[in-house]
């Protein structure tokens, strides 16, 4: 896919001086939440507050670092175990693991959703109850795992769906190796704003999620803008979820054109 000419990194985004050898990136997940709207699949988006040191003011989906605690064993687990994970994530099982634990982390961190249920065919319905704990987890007073043995809950990895994988280009000071994936908010949830790294958060579906970046009413960074536009190409959640897509490692590169920062895919 070729990326739009109009399609450029904010200013201030790329030091004047990059390191040499380029900073190693780190493992992070990241989880695009959908649901299916009056005129096809909407996605969960959120603008991210200014002066965030990675991406700040520019409109993302949820997600975020791995924490070491994310390849903790003793998780109660439904679904593909960590080897298939691994194969598809072209990773460790141990890393495999801890992707699909901090996709879940992340996701009711920033977004309230949590895929997780009392049994392994079961997902909770109301997380008001687990505010506490997710105040917990943001401030890393506590670990998935320690909060799903804490409740009985099981991790439902069967709910998550890899989409890609995206590597911060080289030039920039701080570096991320995410795992893109897809997912639906289980009944009885709702996905929210209650995040400190959010300025709004809004369903939308990709198609306008687009034309607001067009009219210059969101910044949105290639890997956010490639995936809408993927997403934009399905009828409806299912249709999305049931996709068969390979998992490429995508690094690309920034070039300096035209007096503007631009990002080329390989």
């Amino acid at each position: 896919m070729r990326l739009p000419e109009e399609l450029t990194l904010p200013d201030g985004m790329i030091p004047a001086e990059t390191t040499d050898p380029p900073v190693t990136p780190r493992d992070a997940a990241t989880v695009v939440l959908l649901r299916d709207g009056p005129t096809g699949p909407e996605a969960f988006l959120q603008r991210r507050v200014r002066g965030m040191p990675f991406a700040g003011g520019m409109t993302a989906f949820p997600g975020g670092g791995v924490d070491p605690r994310d390849e903790e064993a003793s998780i109660a687990w439904n679904g593909p175990e960590p080897e298939h994970w691994a194969r598809r994530l072209g990773c460790g099982t141990d890393l495999a693991r801890a992707l699909v634990c901090a996709a879940v982390r992340e996701t009711f961190e920033e977004a309230g959703v949590l895929l997780a249920g009392e049994s392994p065919g079961h997902v909770v319905t109301d997380t008001a109850r687990y505010d506490a704990e997710r105040h917990a987890l943001v401030s890393k007073e506590l670990s998935l795992a320690e909060m799903l043995r804490s409740h009985g809950l099981v991790l439902r990895a069967d709910l998550l769906v890899p989409w890609s994988n995206w590597v911060t280009p080289e030039l920039e000071p701080r570096r991320y190796d995410t795992r893109f994936f897809v997912t639906t908010v289980p009944e009885g949830q709702r996905a929210d704003a209650r995040t400190g790294e959010a300025a709004e958060a809004y369903w939308r579906t990709p198609e306008d999620a687009l034309a607001d970046w067009r009219a210059g009413h969101n910044g949105l960074l290639p890997p956010t803008w490639v995936t809408l536009s993927e997403l934009a190409e399905h009828d409806d959640v299912a249709g999305a979820l049931r996709a068969e897509r390979s998992i490429d490692k995508v690094v690309p590169k920034i070039v300096r054109q035209d007096g503007a920062w631009r990002v080329v895919l390989p």
